[in-house]
């Protein structure tokens, strides 16, 4: 059994003021596709230039923070959410939902790219490489705040976690992080380093992101106040990411077997 390190979720105290480590994390996964995606805009044949960038991460990150707050507190906890309204804003504390922020940030790259005349497509599949940053540091901001842990375990790797109970616990948040944010990093930059068709990309950051999560769902304890929505083992995330894996091949099949050729 590993020893939970316990840091401290309040990173800096500047009297009246804390800088949570959650919020940190936001800070790094912009910060860090903002200077992946300067670099990606520098291939040829890539829809934006290293100026755009920066107006891309703005909006989406504006998208990724009102989107995933709201779609956690519509998929994960109205109730409570509206019986104690200001809790919502709390979004330090946690509670942010991926699913959500993906819709947020297709919506604000939908506007931005009818703006700018670039394909709502070519952006994405610019933009999805420079996603697993996010995500990868989010789930280290989880494993400090001691939240999202997994199911009980005996294996060595496993921790007792400071809300979880004497029991030592699969460190979910880690293999999410390794799984969502340096694997699927991986694959999605090595896989758009050579021209795809238009929907590739994106379809491969769907369709792995949706197996990686619904399988670390297998180990993670469900959300308390959901639990299990069926079979004593269907949570509420494999719901969500399971129609993203079948999108995902839907669209890594119509970009290389379109059922129409046009020019």
């Amino acid at each position: 059994m590993l020893t939970y390190p316990a840091i401290d979720p309040i990173a800096v105290r500047l009297g009246p003021l804390s800088i949570h480590w959650y919020g940190l994390m936001y800070i790094v996964g912009f910060g860090g596709a903002w200077w992946l995606g300067r670099r990606h805009a520098r291939r040829s044949g890539m829809p934006l230039t290293s100026e755009q960038v920066a107006d891309v991460i703005f909006w989406g990150a504006i998208g990724a923070v009102f989107g995933g707050r709201l779609g956690y507190i519509l998929f994960y906890d109205l109730p409570n959410y509206l019986a104690d309204p200001a809790s919502m804003i709390q979004v330090w504390r946690g509670g942010m939902s991926f699913q959500g922020g993906l819709m947020g940030v297709l919506l604000a790259l939908w506007f931005y790219q009818r703006s700018h005349q670039l394909g709502f497509f070519r952006l994405t599949d610019f933009v999805a490489p420079l996603v697993p940053i996010g995500l990868g540091a989010g789930r280290i901001g989880n494993f400090i705040n001691g939240e999202l842990f997994g199911k009980p375990t005996d294996l060595p790797w496993g921790m007792v976690f400071p809300h979880g109970g004497p029991l030592a616990r699969h460190p979910s948040q880690l293999y999410e992080a390794t799984l969502e944010g340096l694997v699927l990093f991986l694959i999605l930059w090595m896989y758009s380093r050579k021209p795809r068709p238009v929907m590739a990309v994106s379809g491969m950051f769907l369709l792995f992101y949706g197996i990686f999560r619904f399988s670390v769902e297998s180990v993670r304890e469900p959300d308390p106040q959901l639990g299990y929505l069926a079979w004593h083992w269907l949570t509420m995330g494999q719901v969500l990411s399971f129609p993203m894996a079948i999108l995902g091949m839907g669209l890594l099949w119509w970009a290389y077997y379109p059922p129409t050729k046009t020019r």
